[in-house]
């Protein structure tokens, strides 16, 4: 394949029309539809007594009222538990509306149907739901204590206990005969990702032929269609799912079918009209998903160059009311913790806790930021117990370059071996040093000190599997008028999938990015997909593009072969700027769409190309399928694993505990990289969700299971003017897993930020930082703590 366009920063495609205005969401969408709302849960856990509808009755312009009792067949069952795993003992999904009890804020109770959305809210403030209290269970260490369950059925509230190792023998005995031994105690709070854009669905059913169209705003339309079909008890033939554009995902949207999205369709269907239903600011705080929230226990043995022999971390994780999708993000968490290290005998054990809150799925970065804050507080711990530099414990636990392909000796996410297939860490680390300034930092932070200034400089490494199947496919069409259209079944939310897609078909095909038309998020037009998620869209939809570009050119190469006579061999000939031609003779040529035009044989003239194609016109009779045009699918073996190091400097002020970054720099490693202007927008989207884990964002529940700070006003979000100017470098080492060399890059940016953070943040201070975010009055706090211990400490050393 020609690299002429992949590798180049080409402005992205889709950013005019949605610069202009011109973006269609989903609330753009279904103006006459009926609208949904629905009665949520004021209350944490609590058993549902009685549900009284009668005021609601008396609203002009209510169409339906829904309780559970109303609910037919499997939209009355429980939600599928989408991802299964062994290890989860205890699974427990939500109803579509409750049924019988609560267990979480939020927590849909009735659906209310009227005529617009105003007065569905009011007829769901009419509708009194009499609840009997139930002792909830909130944070990690109520659930861990046990004192109260959430389900009644579930010991411990634990959902799933799972244990690996990486066979390199006995953890905790490799950590007893070490020469050093450590131990930390972890915390990473709660948060959520927050898109512009909340859920959305609008249905429409159509009796006449029995088929149902759904817009949703999902990160997987082809799953929401199987998912519809069958707890509505529909052929997937007869279920359409469209996603309009959608004002970003980062992993909420991926979890499905959401309980609207089951609903509204099924009151599309019983009341044969449309239906609608878009989520406002509080409903996504309160009943969508949140994320991050773990402890974590990590006991380390090393020796006196910080080489770690061994180590054994504990993790306990608040997976919320539910676990609609499975275990995904502790597994992470326990198998990508390692990092770009290899240790020598590792065990980690994760629990994951059913508590009264939100229930809790991936977003953006799925449980990574969580491992790389333990290993890389885990580097830190080690160079300041032993007093080495923290570049040089890192330094001393590389996984090397000759030694890739690396087998961690652990099963990840996809069930697959974890086995990194390509990377240069020393080389990342080197750049990062520089990029960052580390060895110059003790000349800058004298000359700050000598101002009055405190600053400190950190690092946090990282590896991230990316590009997991189970597959992606494309169907790739050359039309009579010159342009390509790709369909893939991937939803696209801001990833700039219309361009880099193109760039790859583009290549395959001669032509320009301009020529190149991506449909994405339609199952009419292309039904088979898993979803855009985990940094594997480029992966698995841009190797499913070329291998369907592929199929293409070779068929566009047998019939120019055949119109261009003359013993011309379809060997011969190139796809190039838009035509097909021979090799040792590029005059003899002829135009792609000339190529689609005789593709697709004809009896009948349309126009002047149309008689090209005619019976007795027609140069070719080629025995293919009419059309130019091919499907073809990817299926990656296994994940292929990015990595990356970010550095950081902060500056704290003394008096007033504020926290600043001064720098920040990345240096990345997604493998073949297909736009690098596209990949530095999603490092610097990923460093400023980042920002915002460290310092800024967090899930607050008070002791009854209420979220205190659900809104904009409450849950901090950082703006512009605090999300740093960042520096990025990029490397590259192609993955030997799959035929394009590519990793994927979406989640990058956010993993290793509050680790980078927290390790300036204690450089500067010189105190311990053990949770993260942090805030000012958090700093201040832990530093009255820092110098309580260290006056306890001088006393009893007087």
């Amino acid at each position: 394949m020609s690299d002429k366009l992949v590798g180049q920063p080409l402005v992205r495609k889709e950013d005019p029309r949605l610069l202009r205005g011109d973006g269609r969401y989903l609330d753009d969408l279904g103006r006459g539809a009926l609208a949904a709302a629905f009665v949520r849960s004021p209350v944490a856990h609590a058993r549902i007594a009685d549900i009284d509808v009668t005021d609601a009755l008396d609203v002009e312009g209510l169409v339906a009222v829904y309780t559970h009792e109303d609910l037919p067949g499997r939209v009355a069952e429980p939600l599928p538990l989408l991802i299964p795993h062994p290890d989860l003992s205890h699974p427990r999904t939500p109803y579509c509306l409750a049924k019988d009890e609560v267990n979480h804020v939020g927590e849909a109770v009735v659906m209310v149907v009227a005529t617009d959305r105003y007065l569905a809210e009011d007829a769901a403030e009419r509708i009194v739901v009499t609840y009997e209290d139930l002792p909830p269970v909130v944070g990690i260490d109520q659930a861990r204590a046990a004192q109260r369950l959430v389900h009644d059925e579930v010991p411990g509230n634990i959902a799933a206990r799972s244990v690996q190792t990486n066979g390199k023998g006995d953890a905790r005995g490799a950590i007893a005969a070490a020469p050093h031994r450590l131990s930390l105690d972890l915390q990473i709070e709660r948060s959520a990702s927050m898109p512009m854009e909340g859920k959305g669905v609008l249905a429409h059913w159509d009796a006449d032929d029995r088929t149902l169209r759904v817009h949703t705003s999902t990160q997987t339309s082809t799953s929401v269609r199987l998912a519809v079909a069958a707890k509505l008890e529909l052929p997937p033939d007869r279920v359409e799912v469209i996603t309009p554009d959608v004002g970003g995902g980062f992993g909420v949207k991926i979890v499905h079918p959401w309980p609207e999205e089951i609903l509204v369709p099924w009151a599309a269907m019983t009341l044969g009209r449309d239906v609608k239903w878009v989520e406002d600011r509080r409903e996504h705080f309160i009943s969508s998903a949140h994320e991050r929230g773990q402890q974590q226990h990590v006991e380390a043995g090393f020796d006196g160059s910080g080489r770690l022999l061994g180590l054994s971390v504990e993790i306990w994780h608040d997976n919320g009311a539910y676990v609609p999708y499975g275990i995904i993000v502790p597994i992470v968490t326990s198998t990508q913790l390692l990092g770009p290290y290899k240790v020598g005998a590792y065990r980690v054990e994760f629990t994951s806790l059913y508590t009264n809150t939100v229930i809790v799925t991936p977003y953006r970065g799925a449980g990574r930021p969580q491992g790389v804050f333990a290993m890389e507080r885990t580097m830190d711990a080690i160079a300041e117990y032993l007093g080495l530099d923290r570049l040089a414990v890192r330094e001393a636990n590389l996984i090397q370059p000759e030694e890739m392909p690396y087998d961690q000796g652990l099963v990840f996410q996809d069930g697959r071996p974890l086995i990194y297939d390509s990377g240069d860490y020393p080389t990342m680390l080197r750049m990062i040093r520089e990029l960052v300034g580390w060895d110059g930092f003790e000349a800058e932070r004298a000359a700050a000190a000598a101002e009055g200034r405190r600053i400190g400089i950190g690092i946090g490494a990282y590896v991230e599997g990316t590009g997991m199947g189970p597959y992606e496919g494309a169907h790739v069409k050359v039309e009579t008028t010159g342009e390509i259209v790709v369909s893939t079944g991937l939803t696209t939310q801001g990833q700039g999938h219309y361009t880099s897609l193109a760039q790859i078909a583009a290549d395959v095909l001669g032509v320009g990015v301009g020529d190149v038309t991506v449909i994405t998020g339609d199952t009419r037009r292309f039904k088979y997909a898993v979803g855009t998620f985990a940094s594997r869209a480029i992966v698995t939809s841009g190797n499913a593009v070329a291998v369907a570009a592929g199929k293409v050119a070779e068929k566009a190469k047998r019939i120019a072969a055949a119109a261009l006579g003359g013993g011309t061999a379809p060997e011969d000939l190139e796809l190039v700027d838009g035509t097909v031609r021979r090799r040792d003779d590029p005059a003899a040529s002829i135009d792609l769409r000339t190529v689609a035009v005789l593709s697709n044989p004809l009896r009948y003239a349309f126009d002047e190309a149309a008689k090209a194609a005619t019976q007795f016109a027609a140069a070719v009779g080629t025995g293919d399928e009419p059309g130019l045009e091919a499907t073809g699918y990817y299926m990656p073996e296994r994940s292929t694993f990015a990595a990356g190091a970010h550095g950081v400097v902060v500056e704290t002020d003394p008096e007033t505990a504020d926290i600043r970054i001064l720098r920040y720099c990345v240096v990345h490693d997604c493998g073949v990289v297909v736009n690098p202007r596209i990949v530095e927008g999603q490092v610097h989207g990923g460093v400023a969700q980042g920002v915002g884990g460290a310092l800024y964002e967090r899930i607050v529940y008070d002791d009854a299971g209420q979220l205190v700070n659900a809104s904009y006003m409450d849950f901090l979000i950082p703006f512009a003017t605090e999300v740093p100017h960042i520096q990025t470098a990029h490397m590259v080492t192609a993955s030997g897993v799959n035929p394009l060399g590519l990793k994927g890059a979406g989640e990058a940016g956010v993993i290793p930020t509050s680790a980078a953070v927290a390790s300036a943040i204690e450089d500067a201070e010189g105190l311990a930082v053990r949770r993260m975010p942090i805030s000012p009055s958090e700093l201040y706090e832990l530093r009255k703590l820092h110098e309580t211990r260290k006056s306890r400490k001088e006393q009893v050393s007087a």
